[in-house]
Parts: C-alpha cells; sequence; structure tokens
C-alpha cells in the first residue's frame, strides 16, 4: 500500500461546503486586501493562541522578516538560531543584514541546545531564533533565562507549532515575538501562502502591521520603509473556517503519535527508530 505523506483532499472534502462558502463571500464582497475577513481571523486566532496581538502576514517566512525588522535587527547584529529548521529561519536573519550563529539540537527533543546557545553569545548577539519543531516546544523557560541574562529579545519560530505550549503558556506568546506558517501543509493550512506574527507587546504589534504594509500611516504616509507582507482576505476566510476544527485535528494527531510510538515498542524498534521525546510539561501538537 502506497501511504501518501500528505492527503490535503482528505481535510477539504468534509469542509467543501464551508469553505466554498467563504470564498464565495470574499468574491461577493470584492474585499481582497486587508478588511474584515482578517480582521475577524486575528481576533479568533489571537483567541487560541492566547495573546493579546496577532497579525495576519503573507507567509511565515514574511513572518519572521516582519519580527527581525520590528526588533530593528540589522547589519552587524548577530541572531541564535538552530541547525534544524527550515531555511527561511537563518535566511531571513541573514536577510535583514544580520548574521545567524547556528547552534546544535538537544537530540532528545530536536529543538536547540540552550547550552549551546549560551556559548554561542558574544557582545554582537542582539536575539535567540528558537524554533518549536515538529510542533513541540523549546525549553522556553531555559532560552527565557538566557535572554535575560544577556538581555536578548525572543522570536519564536513557531512555524510548525500552533497550539503547543510549554508549561501552559502557548508558544508565540511566551518570548517577544511569534511567528507562524499558514502553509497548506501545515496543521493549520490555507489556500496558499499565508503567516501570522503574534506579541503581547502594544508596541511589537504596531511596528509589524506598519511594516507589513509599507510602514504607511495613514494611507500614503509612510513613517519608515516596509514591504508588502499583507494577508489576503481570501486565505483569511478560508482560515478562519479551519480554526474551530484545529484543536480536534492536533488530538487525533496525538492519538496517532501515541499508537505508533506503541507500535514501535512492541516491534522492539524503540531504539532503532528514534521519535524526538515528549516532555511531560510540553503540549506536542504533532
Amino acid at each position: 500500500m502506497r501511504v501518501p505523506l500528505l492527503d490535503l483532499q482528505a481535510q477539504y472534502l468534509p469542509l467543501r461546503p464551508a469553505l466554498l462558502d467563504a470564498l464565495t463571500r470574499v468574491a461577493d464582497s470584492q474585499r481582497f486586501i486587508m478588511g474584515p475577513e482578517v480582521e475577524a481571523f486575528e481576533r479568533e486566532v489571537a483567541a487560541v493562541v492566547d495573546v493579546q496581538h496577532a497579525i495576519g502576514v503573507s507567509s511565515g517566512t514574511d513572518a519572521l522578516l516582519a519580527a527581525l525588522m520590528a526588533l530593528g535587527i540589522g547589519p552587524g547584529d548577530e541572531v541564535v538560531t538552530s541547525t534544524f529548521s527550515f531555511f527561511a529561519t537563518a535566511g531571513c536573519i541573514a536577510r535583514v543584514g544580520a548574521r545567524p550563529v547556528l547552534v546544535d539540537i538537544d537530540p532528545d527533543t530536536f529543538n536547540i541546545d540552550v547550552v549551546a546557545a549560551a556559548q554561542a553569545c558574544t557582545a554582537r548577539t542582539q536575539a535567540l531564533m528558537p524554533v518549536h519543531l515538529f510542533g513541540q516546544s523549546a525549553d522556553m523557560s531555559a532560552v527565557l533565562a538566557l535572554a535575560d541574562e544577556y538581555s536578548l529579545k525572543v522570536i519564536e519560530d513557531a512555524a510548525q507549532a500552533i497550539g503547543a505550549s510549554d508549561h501552559g503558556g502557548k508558544v508565540g506568546g511566551i518570548g517577544n515575538l511569534g511567528c507562524f506558517s499558514f502553509f497548506p501543509s501545515k496543521n493549520l493550512g490555507g489556500f496558499g501562502d499565508a503567516g501570522l506574527v503574534t506579541t503581547n507587546d502594544g508596541r511589537l504589534a504596531h511596528a509589524v502591521r506598519l511594516l507589513r504594509n509599507h510602514g504607511m500611516e495613514p494611507k500614503y504616509f509612510h513613517k519608515t520603509v516596509g514591504g508588502n507582507f499583507r494577508l489576503d482576505a481570501i486565505q483569511a476566510a478560508v482560515l478562519r473556517v479551519k480554526l474551530p476544527h484545529l484543536a480536534g485535528w492536533t488530538e487525533g494527531r496525538r492519538t496517532n503519535a501515541a499508537r505508533y510510538r506503541q507500535l514501535f515498542q512492541e516491534a522492539g524498534l524503540a531504539e532503532t527508530v528514534r521519535l524526538p521525546s515528549e516532555r511531560p510539561d510540553r503540549h506536542h501538537i504533532y
């Protein structure tokens, strides 16, 4: 039997009527850039992620880029991050002119080794960018302690981790800024590229909102040089349909993961097929 790595049809077909209704609603409104769909999605997803501010953007990559720009990170600065992630993590650091400093991972969780991160910090280090890989939070208590020791900012790369938590705190609201991806293959995926920046800092939220729209406020008055990082209304409408199902989908993934662990154990493969260990103080979304 050939089992596909990802079957988007399986998720799409039960939601097809609601999704088509959402697309029709946007088409009939002729409001495609920003507007009420985006604003509604931002409110709804902020409640799910348990943050004060959620800013829809054009992709997970642009979420990382906007977060770095909002913190003023640029040439001469260093950002410590994990070796084990998608290219965009380090790529966005380089794109703002800063230097990505890559450190190894904890072999049990596959997330950043905070001891190694501490050893990599220099006088030029401005931020830490932990990656919540495969849906499990990095050790955020240790990350925050390190950030406090060196007066660093923390940008959470939570592209794969919407709904994950560490000691009860939802990822995306633990550091200064959180960055999510809604690429179609993610646990919560759109009909194309989409992303989100989250924060509990009103000043940073305002900075990201400016940056996603060419630094413009009010219209045609540009306070800074930003980019075109806006979230499409169509993507927001699709994500609004899917968002109420996310918790149920997550529990299904957790059930499947537990089944895999059990079967590997029964087959004597627990040491041969090594899975990231799930820490009891973290809610893993797989």
